[in-house]
């Protein structure tokens, strides 16, 4: 029995050079960054419902401080994620809410959220157990 490979079709297309100072994986990179974040995440699904106040985000993420909270909707507002209303009450009142790109992210973020808190009792002990082997 002949069990040897046998090049049967060697006219394959070139397959695109990636570009060598790799932006496309910088600018991924970096959304990911920004929507992998810990806080981010927290913000993305506490906005997931509708729109909120700064301090009632601030309430409703345990351990969040306010710059933090503030640095984080900042970024979201400016990758597209959150818009910011203003009106013109005394004082202001300043409503944070997600744009349509942040709705769509919100699924697959709470999605993440949820799995987490599913699974956080088998991986604390895990962690555990790790640190238990590797002192």
């Amino acid at each position: 029995m002949d069990t040897s490979l046998k090049l049967e079709h060697i006219d394959l297309p070139a397959s695109p050079r990636p570009n060598p100072d790799h932006a496309d994986c910088r600018g991924v990179a970096s959304v990911l960054s920004r929507v992998g974040d810990k806080w981010s995440v927290f913000v993305i699904m506490m906005l997931g419902d509708g729109p909120k106040r700064f301090n009632e985000l601030k309430r409703m993420i345990n351990g969040i401080s306010q710059r933090m909270l503030t640095l984080t909707l900042r970024g979201l507002e400016r990758d597209g994620l959150v818009t910011r209303t203003i009106f013109p009450t005394i004082p202001p009142r300043v409503d944070y809410e997600l744009t349509d790109l942040g709705r769509g992210l919100s699924r697959p973020v709470e999605a993440l959220g949820k799995w987490a808190m599913d699974h956080l009792v088998q991986i604390e002990a895990a962690r555990a157990h790790f640190d238990q082997r590797n002192p």
